[in-house]
């Protein structure tokens, strides 16, 4: 295999001295809301969104009045996109079947699917507003059958994010506070005298927030380990450049350190995707996230073909892998590792985070590899339940679970089994107490 680079990344993903900060700053946060809740929450948003109202969670009427605030094409746009994500996930969420099988006679094995009762979503407000990720978190955890669901979201600049507030409202989170950062993590996952705690967390957010959530996994469930947005790019000949650079970029302006790679089987291609990209961030907006990027964490790769491209690309298990080939679906057969497939010119990654109702919430830093990203099936805890009805089937296994429980020593185990073969079977029990 030959893989041609046009470019390279030449950044770095992080200082460890940094990491150790962030790593030291949060568990001094999760430890005060621990000791001392609200007042632990209450001073660290005033010290680090200078954010300290009378009440923290939005009461109904302040609801009500924000979402009037908000214009009626973005209530509309809000709905129409919200009731893309639902009915996606309601069509995952009836795939997941409760099941019991007769494995053998009398012998009765099943599974059920149950919702997690309280799930936390935060949904950030540094850079940008996130309002997509209310619809990704809430209305998913709501169709999985989440009985109560927390939101936090920070104010912005000291500013009431009516766009995300009426998100979360008409997503149905049953609390919604504003409150950013470690502290609204902390809090939902800890629980104080006035948030309730929660059994999972789910929602994007910058390092702190990560770290926070990956420190307190173990006591609350978490959807997944977070870190900068990635988009890959497989394109053959057939692809269009000025698409392709459009495309990267788009992503690339989620934050400095956010790589976005092309795999091309075209040289020439790659080398105008190159050239555009330069052109087009000249007077992009969002340039000065976009082009460090772009800049230190971007790369065009040539491939022999579109083969060696997918095998590339597996090797990345980028978040977003957009397929802009001649047979795009052939990805479909070919591919292991991603977040997210968008096949063909007609879809683009926009489309997944913002509109088209799959979930944006997906795996990075090579987690494509073991898992998938936020879907109905992280709000559910598949639990098994056993029944035997046949007391002979109870005796064969209880002979069984004595001899390979004592295979492994554990003579605990197999009394149990022993007591059933001898109940139903009349086996010998050598080990009984004699009677008094």
């Amino acid at each position: 295999m030959t893989v041609q680079h046009l470019k390279h990344a030449t950044g770095t993903t992080g200082d460890d001295r940094q990491h150790a900060a962030v790593r030291e700053t949060v568990a001094t946060v999760i430890a005060d809301v621990r000791d001392r809740g609200d007042a632990a929450v209450r001073a660290f948003s005033e010290k680090f969104d200078r954010w300290s109202p009378e009440h923290f969670r939005l009461g109904r009427e302040e609801i009500e009045k924000i979402v009037a605030s908000v214009p009626a094409q973005e209530i509309d746009d809000i709905t129409a996109v919200q009731a893309r994500v639902r009915t996606f996930a309601e069509h995952q969420r009836a795939a997941l079947l409760d099941i019991e099988v007769e494995t053998e006679p009398g012998v009765l094995l099943g599974h059920r699917n149950i919702p997690v009762a309280a799930a936390g979503a935060y949904v950030p407000g540094g850079r940008y507003p996130l309002v997509a990720s209310a619809h990704m978190t809430v209305v998913t955890a709501k169709v999985a059958g989440t009985g109560r669901v927390v939101a936090c979201t920070p104010p912005i600049r000291g500013e009431i994010p009516a766009g995300t507030v009426a998100a979360l409202h008409l997503a149905g989170a049953d609390e919604i506070h504003l409150l950013g950062g470690v502290q609204a993590v902390a809090a939902m996952a800890l629980g104080t005298e006035t948030i309730g705690r929660v059994d999972m967390l789910a929602g994007p957010g910058n390092a702190y927030v990560a770290e926070a959530k990956r420190q307190l996994f173990g006591e609350v469930g978490i959807d997944l380990f977070a870190g900068p947005t990635e988009t890959l790019v497989i394109a053959d000949e057939s692809a269009d450049p000025f698409v392709v650079a459009v495309d990267l970029l788009s992503q690339a302006e989620h934050g400095p350190d956010s790589p976005a790679v092309l795999v091309t089987t075209s040289a020439e291609l790659g080398r105008e995707v190159l050239d555009l990209v330069e052109r087009l961030l000249v007077d992009m907006p969002t340039a000065d996230l976009a082009r460090p990027a772009w800049t230190d964490h971007g790369q065009v790769l040539v491939t022999d073909d579109v083969e060696e491209a997918y095998r590339v690309a597996d090797g990345f298990a980028s978040e977003h892998v957009q397929v802009l080939t001649a047979q795009p679906r052939r990805a479909l057969e070919t591919m292991r590792n991603y977040g997210a497939l968008f096949l063909g010119e007609n879809t683009c990654v926009s489309y997944g985070d913002k509109v088209i109702g799959t979930n944006h919430t997906l795996p990075t830093r090579g987690a494509a590899r073991y898992t998938g990203g936020l879907w109905v099936g992280k709000y559910l805890k598949t639990v098994t339940y056993q029944e035997i009805t046949d007391p002979r089937a109870s005796a064969e296994l209880g002979a069984l679970c004595g001899r390979a429980a004592r295979m492994e020593s554990f003579e605990g185990h197999a009394r149990s089994g022993d007591v059933r073969a001898h109940k139903h079977a009349g086996a010998p029990l050598p080990w009984a107490p004699v009677a008094r």
